[in-house]
């Protein structure tokens, strides 16, 4: 495939590390632009009785130095980033489209049963309205020590 505009979402986790790599041999094998993005969610507004937590400052400063510092694993790979606000899933299919992208790349931590059900699939979700193809990469699980 020839990709002009690949999108790597990223969580900062081990599993997007991961995926980075792949994310960055493609767009290099493609001469394609590495879009890295992270969509930061806005929690809830709390207030509890007369008492009122303020809201932090978004996009939160420390995000954005944490985005800016994943860069491809190929120095001659074109970048640029994406700082989003919003819900994960919705909004990584949300730029994807609004970018024009031709592949989506992101890490998946792999979770399933229980965990999954009760804590989600961004990378589910991505897939199921994407409107371009999505590669998810699951964190390779390290094997055990072998001890004689």
């Amino acid at each position: 495939m020839n990709y002009k505009k690949i999108l790597f979402a990223t969580d900062f986790s081990p599993a997007s590390e991961g995926a980075l790599q792949y994310a960055t041999s493609l767009a290099r094998d493609s001469g394609a632009l590495l879009l890295i993005s992270h969509v930061e969610e806005l929690p809830l507004p709390y207030a509890g009785g007369e008492m009122y937590l303020a809201q932090p400052e978004y996009p939160n400063p420390e995000i954005r130095r944490m985005l800016e510092a994943v860069v491809p694993t190929d120095k001659s790979v074109r970048y640029d980033h994406r700082l989003v606000l919003g819900t994960a899933a919705e909004d990584i299919v949300k730029l994807a489209e609004e970018e024009g992208v031709d592949l989506i790349v992101m890490g998946t931590h792999g979770r399933t049963g229980l965990k999954r059900v009760l804590m989600g699939s961004v990378a589910e979700a991505v897939m199921r309205h994407a409107s371009c193809p999505v590669l998810t990469l699951k964190q390779a699980n390290k094997a055990p020590a072998m001890t004689k």
